[in-house]
């Protein structure tokens, strides 16, 4: 049964009396009629909401001679309105702490309603692993909302069919989404999509690290490291640092998590390869893909402190428990259960939701290193935020790509 959008693009409905405006250089008040009473805040939230300076393009400002009043009009209409039309564009000034952030969304949320009312043209979206599941519908209601999506994927055939599918869905925003081949279990292959992406774009404004595997049997990579990390970690760390010449203070780097982190069993202290990438008689896949997803929060909070003087914004995320997804494709006991739990948790679009809404919302704007779960921010684990494992996986991280690349280059 779908989930009933907003009435209006607003997200808050102001109380019977009260009245939305803006002075001339973009502050938002309140007029309560009834009590004939202004504020800045707004009289639910306690928000306050600025708006571009400028009108849109075709509108004018006058004076009426007869009342005083400031009216607004549409040249080409001739339409007049005492309404301010920047108001329909107003977004709540950003929080200078998290403990300010309201819960706006929560875990019945879906992707679109946290979109509901945002136009995103002229945004670019990086989005690693997208032609199905989770990401293809990230990429989906991003592309739908006007922002050109990238897709970083292995598959060209399904992931064109994924795009296909877009543009079948609504022709504009399937023809803002393009394709860049990535293997993420090649770091030859991962240098060659972000040197691809840099002759494409000059900014990305979202990049979305939403790729990864799940119970997969112990196997070695071309450049000789355990798959599972390889794919859910390291290459991620690798393309992002690839990157970073094109990120700027209106950037966010987007890290697909999961709860399973919570149950790594990386030792706190004294980080070594082999921890990360285990010998054979040593590997479980569940275990390996909890360390990978610690790995992935570990490597967001260290990201977000080398960056933040940067004003780039870091957040990672737990999407959903055991959503119905192509990540249990590998093992016929996961199939299994995932179908057996399908009916009780999330859909695509309400796993979707959180990677969005930390893409997107206007009150995370300058805030970095936060951990979200169902549309809010909430405490990762202990072992996440222990700074000096968070500075060794980065240097081993480091250590790894480079020896890997010479290998291949001596090779």
């Amino acid at each position: 049964m779908p989930v009933q959008l907003p009435d209006s693009d607003s997200e808050d409905e102001l109380p019977p009396a009260w009245e939305e405006r803006a002075t001339s250089d973009g502050f938002v008040y309140y007029v309560n009629h009834q009590s004939k009473t202004t504020q800045w805040s707004h009289p639910r939230t306690g928000k306050m909401k600025r708006v571009s300076g400028d009108l849109p393009i075709g509108w004018s400002r006058h004076v009426e001679e007869a009342t005083g009043k400031v009216i607004f009009v549409e040249e080409k209409t001739q339409r007049k309105s005492y309404t301010d039309p920047r108001l329909a564009f107003a977004v709540e000034e950003a929080p200078s702490q998290v403990g300010e952030l309201r819960q706006r969304f929560d875990s019945g949320t879906n992707a679109l309603q946290v979109l509901h009312g945002r136009d995103l043209s002229g945004k670019v979206a990086l989005i690693t692993g997208c032609n199905a599941g989770i990401g293809f519908e990230t990429a989906r209601s991003l592309a739908l909302h006007g922002c050109e999506v990238l897709f970083a994927c292995r598959d060209e055939k399904a992931t064109k069919a994924a795009i296909a599918k877009i543009f079948h869905e609504k022709e504009a925003a399937g023809s803002r989404c393009k394709y860049i081949p990535l293997d993420l279990a090649s770091l030859r292959s991962t240098k060659r999509c972000a040197e691809q992406v840099k002759q494409l774009c000059k900014h990305i404004d979202m990049l979305i690290l939403n790729a990864g595997v799940f119970a997969l049997p112990h196997s070695i990579t071309d450049d000789g490291y355990e798959r599972t990390f390889q794919v859910n970690h390291l290459a991620h760390f690798y393309l992002t640092n690839q990157l970073a010449e094109l990120f700027d203070h209106t950037s966010r780097i987007v890290v697909v998590s999961s709860e399973s982190h919570r149950m790594s069993t990386l030792p706190a202290s004294g980080l070594s390869e082999s921890d990360l990438c285990p010998p054979p008689h040593k590997f479980w896949s569940m275990l390996a893909y909890n360390n990978s997803k610690l790995c992935n929060v570990l490597f967001a909070m260290e990201l977000a402190k080398r960056w933040k003087s940067r004003g780039i914004s870091v957040f990672v995320l737990h999407p959903g428990n055991m959503v119905s997804s192509a990540l249990s494709r590998n093992w016929w006991f996961y199939r299994v259960l995932f179908a057996v739990v399908r009916p009780f948790t999330k859909s695509l679009q309400q796993a979707a939701s959180t990677t969005i809404y930390c893409a997107t919302a206007h009150e995370l704007t300058g805030l970095t290193s936060l951990y979200f779960n169902n549309c809010y921010v909430c405490d990762p684990s202990g072992a996440s935020k222990n700074e000096p494992l968070q500075q060794s996986l980065w240097q081993i991280s480091e250590n790894m790509v480079e020896r890997a690349l010479q290998t291949t280059d001596n090779a």
